[in-house]
């Protein structure tokens, strides 16, 4: 049985202009992200790392339709991304999720995970809540956690879980 491509990345290209143009044209430029390609499969997590200032981000924000690639191709579930109107790219990205590297950042110290992870489905109007607690638990286990860590804080948390 074949996978299914969910997110399907090709020959990404991100170029910054670093100097005046000539003629209308930038002469230098800064490769942030050049020639990245990757499939992710229906199932399956993807981490992207690095070092820092490699383009995680800036793959990140163009997956999200929030940088323009210079070139290259994004297809999640079948549809091209890039020159995609930004009302269609909107409803896309209720679907799409970036979690950054430093979780003390990116999560309210003040939420316990359940409420975290279950915040997106309440503001989109998905299911009770007792579908949004079950799919918390679903997603948690599919990461390797116990549904029980629902309840806990961030800080609660070792740095790999």
């Amino acid at each position: 049985m074949e996978k299914e491509i969910l997110l399907s990345i090709r020959d990404i290209k991100k170029w910054f202009a670093i100097d005046d143009k000539l003629i209308g044209k930038p002469t230098s430029f800064v490769k942030a992200v050049d020639g990245v390609s990757f499939d992710v499969y229906k199932g399956e997590v993807l981490g992207l790392v690095g070092e820092s200032g490699c383009g995680k981000t800036t793959i990140s924000r163009s997956i999200l339709g929030l940088t323009q690639p210079t070139s290259g191709s994004i297809v999640f579930e079948g549809k091209e991304l890039m020159g995609m109107k930004k009302k269609e790219l909107r409803k896309m990205r209720s679907d799409l999720q970036i979690v950054f590297q430093d979780p003390y950042s990116s999560l309210s110290p003040r939420m316990r995970i359940a409420e975290t992870i279950a915040e997106p489905m309440e503001i989109q109007k998905r299911g009770t809540r007792k579908e949004r607690r079950q799919r918390v638990e679903e997603l948690l286990e599919i990461v390797g956690l116990e549904k029980g860590f629902a309840d806990r804080y961030p800080h609660e948390f070792s740095g790999g879980q």
